[in-house]
């Protein structure tokens, strides 16, 4: 294969049940929804795939790139390509695939809802703004946390959840872990609740794999972690929030 050309492999599942080879120039800075959306408008238009911004903000052209699920939009081409210029692409994981590299992510968003990942304000209107120190222990733990755009990557590379499609996931418990921590919030109970099932955090087993490929830099695990120690002290009769270094206010 010349050094001008990467040869890309597409899963076309909907269409033929098998990948489809597709050869296009390689260029400088050339990102793999470069490549993507190139293969679509000079090679086959009926393929099939979901991006936005292009700017790694929206979180929607997640795929699976030579078996890492990446954003395809801030992902070159020199970072995923093999030495060989080979490159095979597939849907994300764990995910029903609508089309070719386009997947349904309903059940996903469906998981944030049953973790209660929704904000939940008081029935009385406040005076006036809650005041959220930026320094306090529980501002700090939701620091991170709360960058999450929803784009399923982590979801896709989690274990636990292709073993247990009921398992909440890493997002959904990374969002119920900053609302946990938000002190302005009135629905802890409700959402420990949640969290706590037979499908909730107690689940994860700390394969890291959702913070490996976070392409934010969150770290799902250690949000998880931070659930599982408020429902410890729970457990044993605290009800303050917890820091996410293990401490307790």
């Amino acid at each position: 294969m010349s050094a001008d050309t990467l040869t890309v492999e597409v899963w076309r599942g909907a269409a033929t049940g098998a990948f489809q080879t597709f050869t296009v120039p390689r260029r400088a800075n050339q990102t793999i929804l470069d490549v993507v959306t190139e293969i679509q408008r000079d090679h086959d238009p009926t393929l099939s795939y979901r991006f936005a911004c292009r700017v790694g903000m929206c979180g929607s052209c997640a795929m699976v790139v030579n078996g890492r699920p990446r954003w395809t939009c801030r992902t070159r081409v020199s970072e995923a390509a093999g030495a060989d210029g080979a490159l095979r692409l597939v849907p994300l994981r764990n995910f029903t695939v609508v089309k070719d590299l386009a997947v349904e992510m309903t059940a996903f968003f469906d998981k944030w809802r049953d973790a209660h990942g929704f904000f939940q304000p008081g029935r009385t209107a406040a005076a006036d703004f809650a005041v959220v120190p930026p320094a306090s222990p529980e501002r700090r733990a939701a620091d991170e946390a709360i960058e999450c755009i929803g784009c399923g990557i982590c979801y896709s590379a989690c274990d636990v959840v292709g073993w247990d499609r009921d398992y909440l996931g890493p997002a959904a418990l990374n969002r119920a872990w900053t609302l946990v921590s938000d002190v302005r919030d009135t629905a802890r109970a409700e959402r420990l609740a949640a969290v706590g099932g037979e499908s909730g955090c107690q689940c994860c087993h700390t394969h890291m794999s959702c913070t490996s490929f976070c392409p934010k830099g969150i770290a799902p695990t250690y949000s998880i972690a931070g659930l599982k120690r408020v429902m410890f002290w729970q457990a044993l009769g605290h009800s303050g929030p917890l820091r996410r270094d293990g401490g307790r206010r």
